[in-house]
């Protein structure tokens, strides 16, 4: 009965509440009892409060006692990756870098809303270093394991995020993906994970990474993702780079279809290869999008610059990340990261403003591509889950995280939205998943067809019990 709670969905959750069959205690405790359960297995989870998530659940439940709920999540537990600022937490970004004493008084804008609304926030999901990489393992925290297979990388920098979502720890959890980190472990642990357009969730303080990073919701279903959504974009004026506040019901997107909805289908961008797994289960979700009479055309998209402009863009972000860390700290840091912020201090500015402008290229590029297609579909990964304990796979040639995710970073690039939507198992029962992506500011229409694709092909979710 403890595992069925923890694993309602946050909708589910506040219906119950509604009408009084279930309370946040009850779900509060379920979901405790469910990081103790699973996580020293898992490790998706650096930081348990116990006793505020339950304090913040009695508070919730005498609320709904009394009918008066103050936002659309009251009551639902929910963690935040430890990268976001949350008040009375340490904010130790996976690094022994960070001073834990020191005051922690701040939240940022996503907990700040989703605080204000009501949410039982539980604790801190793990993250690599400063979120440097595509899977998650870091210095402080240790090796996060995949739910489906234990020997497997959950993918990254969200890969405690996407557990916790995927084993009933928490169903709202917050997620950043400066190249893909919401969209990876999504794809790797079979969950629902979205990289809403750059500006429509307020950060602060912005990631040393600049304007390719993103803040965006993980959960296990789309109406989940939609539900946070609708409280997490609401305005914060300590970001300046946000664009300004429109209210717009991302709910309702999740009670449309996808009919007469123009879909460019891609196979992969470029040359790079797909596994054959993988490949199959996206084009079977392509025909279930022609099934839900969506018009579908198979293309290429313009994106064939988008490596070396991304590889600028991260390394520079991590040299300057790097020099607001003393200099005697640095041997306590995770050795890739300290390579990757290297290269790009041997970057310079010339180079930097080229990438710059080709950047701005990709972006007209899209916006043009969007003139023609409404939405996008095509691989999230293009393999499934690897060997935990590696920053690549050791199977094909790669040197750095870049090389193997290529059908994300493009798009923080580009700054569009895009989600990873679950679309089947491999032989060996690793989750594989499609991309969907939108136009600028076009986080709706890709809720909408995420919600038609999961009603057509509902995803499972692991038990690691």
């Amino acid at each position: 009965m403890t595992d069925d709670i923890a694993h309602l969905s946050a909708f589910e959750l506040v219906d119950h509440y509604r009408q009084g069959v279930l309370s946040p205690v009850e779900a509060t405790l379920a979901c405790l009892q469910r990081i103790d359960d699973v996580n020293p297995a898992l490790n998706a989870m650096n930081l348990v409060d116990a006793d505020g998530a339950l304090a913040a659940a009695r508070a919730s439940e005498e609320r709904w006692a009394k009918n008066r709920p103050i936002g659309p999540v009251d009551g639902v537990p929910t963690t935040v990756k430890d990268l976001v600022l949350a008040r009375g937490w340490p904010t130790l970004r996976g690094s022994k870098t960070v001073d834990p004493e020191q005051p922690w008084i701040e939240d940022a804008p996503a907990v700040a809303r989703l605080r204000e609304a009501g949410a039982v926030l539980i604790g801190r999901t793990t993250t690599p270093e400063m979120g440097w990489k595509g899977v998650t393992d870091s210095p402080l925290t240790g090796i996060t394991r995949n739910p489906w297979d234990s020997g497997r990388t959950p993918g990254g920098s969200s890969g405690g995020a996407a557990v916790a979502a995927a084993t009933g720890m928490a169903a709202l959890n917050i997620g950043t993906d400066g190249g893909g980190s919401i969209r990876i472990p999504a794809s790797f642990t079979g969950i629902y994970g979205l990289k809403p357009s750059y500006g429509r969730v307020p950060a602060h303080p912005l990631s040393p990474f600049g304007t390719i990073a993103h803040v965006g919701p993980m959960t296990r279903t789309v109406t989940d993702a939609a539900l946070m959504l609708q409280v997490i974009a609401q305005p914060d004026r300590r970001d300046w780079t946000a664009f300004p506040y429109q209210p717009e019901n991302f709910l309702a997107a999740v009670q449309g279809d996808v009919k007469g909805v123009r879909i460019a289908y891609a196979r992969t961008i470029g040359d790079y290869p797909v596994d054959p797994e993988v490949a199959a289960g996206v084009e079977r979700a392509a025909a279930t999008f022609r099934e839900l009479g969506a018009s579908v055309e198979e293309t290429t998209l313009p994106l064939t610059e988008a490596s070396d402009v991304f590889f600028t863009h991260w390394t520079v972000g991590a040299a300057a990340m790097m020099t607001m860390i003393p200099e005697e700290k640095h041997e306590l840091m995770d050795p890739g990261l300290r390579r990757m912020a290297e290269a790009g201090a041997r970057i310079g500015t010339i180079d930097f403003v080229k990438a710059t402008m080709a950047r701005q290229r990709l972006g007209a590029a899209m916006n043009q591509f969007h003139e023609t297609y409404d939405l996008i579909l095509l691989p999230a990964m293009q393999i499934p889950a690897f060997e935990v304990g590696h920053d690549v796979p050791s199977e094909g040639i790669y040197k750095d995280w870049p090389d193997w995710t290529p059908f994300t970073y493009p798009f923080n690039l580009t700054q569009q939205p895009a989600a990873s939507v679950p679309c089947g198992l491999t032989a060996s029962g690793l989750p594989i998943a499609l991309q969907i992506v939108g136009p600028p500011h076009g986080d709706a229409a890709v809720i909408n067809a995420s919600r038609a694709f999961e009603r057509a092909q509902p995803w499972p979710m692991p038990d690691p019990s």
